[in-house]
């Protein structure tokens, strides 16, 4: 199957993606995310083994798109997992300085 990732075209097949990804350890997934036989990758480090481009070449939808043509599994950021922000800075602030005295 023909598609474009980062403005170039590729020609992909389901079989030449398994055989890429074939011995590959997949990363923390961060984002979204592809699975690929019985393993779970992040969309960018797919991209990054088919098209041999540097990650910030091609967007995460240019992925999810192609490998969803040729019948992967794609999914998004599960809700609730979204990275925890720590307390900000006024709520630091008082922390450090204790409570009021009562």
């Amino acid at each position: 199957m023909r598609c474009v990732i980062a403005r170039f075209p590729f020609e992909l097949t389901k079989s030449g993606v398994l055989d890429s990804m074939n011995g590959v350890k997949p990363e923390e997934i961060t984002g979204e995310s592809v699975t690929i036989g019985r393993r779970t990758y992040p969309v960018k480090q797919v991209g990054q083994i088919i098209t041999r481009q540097d990650r910030r070449d091609f967007t995460a939808r240019e992925v999810v798109l192609a490998m969803t043509k040729l019948g992967f599994t794609c999914r998004g950021l599960p809700r609730g997992t979204a990275p925890a922000h720590g307390p900000d800075p006024l709520q630091q602030a008082s922390a450090s300085l204790g409570a009021p005295a009562a």
